[in-house]
């Protein structure tokens, strides 16, 4: 199913700003730095980066500046044997070409701009997957809802981007339901980052298992909130898998095996 035109607009100073929500993606002040302060300060990146294989998960793909930032620091600092698995749900997709007018300006992800503008998949609900930087960046895209895509999701994550409108713009997104469903998706010791500082949403993330913190905001913004999940995983998953035997062989049977390989399983 295709979906429908989000309607992005920008404003007079160069910000985009949804239509559908009528809240701007990302601070007029400078959309890098606050993105950086909030997401990637919030979980500890790049120290949190050093790791084999990096699983982060973020609701509220947007503009795609939180990807793009993470993947430009992860590839300055991750080893070079490392590897990037970002999954980003998002039930109203931008059109790459909107994406592009959105973060032109911003030079310094000009080389992962062009990748992921030409990567893009169509607007079409459903499961994405888009290899980057040769296989190492790994972007599984989830075109839909945010229950839906929550309940899809496979074993546990490494750390969380909660960048969603704000609870009174986009209340679906920070149901207890949805916060809940984020920690049985956690990996111990799990970081997650937001935007929102809402009480509501201290609660919710503290009854699901996290110890969430206050941080200071930017630029106008008082505070953000960035949490460590201490509950203990309930998927009954291994986020490794461990390793894999593949029964069978021909064309299916070859991409299967190599793409086990490249996340150390086969």
């Amino acid at each position: 199913m295709r979906l429908s035109d989000p309607e992005m607009f920008i404003d007079a100073d160069g910000t985009p700003r949804s239509g559908r929500a009528g809240d701007i993606y990302f601070s007029p002040d400078d959309g890098p730095a606050e993105r950086k302060h909030v997401f990637l300060d919030g979980i500890g990146a790049p120290e949190t980066f050093n790791r084999p294989g990096m699983r982060l998960c973020e609701l509220g793909f947007g503009s795609g500046l939180n990807f793009l930032l993470s993947w430009r620091t992860w590839r300055e600092t991750a080893a070079k044997d490392a590897s990037l698995d970002y999954t980003a749900v998002e039930g109203y997709p931008l059109a790459a070409g909107e994406i592009a007018r959105a973060l032109r300006r911003f030079p310094m992800i000009e080389r992962e701009l062009a990748a992921l503008v030409a990567a893009l998949p169509p607007r079409v609900a459903g499961w994405h997957r888009v290899e980057l930087d040769a296989g190492r960046v790994r972007l599984t895209l989830v075109y839909t809802d945010v229950m839906t895509a929550l309940k899809g999701l496979l074993g546990s994550f490494d750390a969380w981007y909660l960048d969603g409108f704000a609870p009174s713009i986009n209340p679906e997104m920070w149901a207890p339901e949805v916060l809940g469903l984020i920690a049985k998706h956690s990996a111990p010791g799990a970081r997650l980052a937001t935007f929102t500082a809402a009480g509501g949403v201290r609660r919710s993330l503290a009854a699901a298992g996290f110890d969430v913190k206050r941080r200071k905001g930017f630029a106008g913004k008082r505070e953000c909130l960035a949490g460590t999940f201490e509950g203990a995983p309930t998927t009954g998953e291994r986020k490794d898998a461990g390793r894999v035997a593949v029964i069978g062989a021909g064309i299916a049977g070859g991409w299967v095996t190599m793409a086990l390989a490249r996340r150390g399983s086969a």
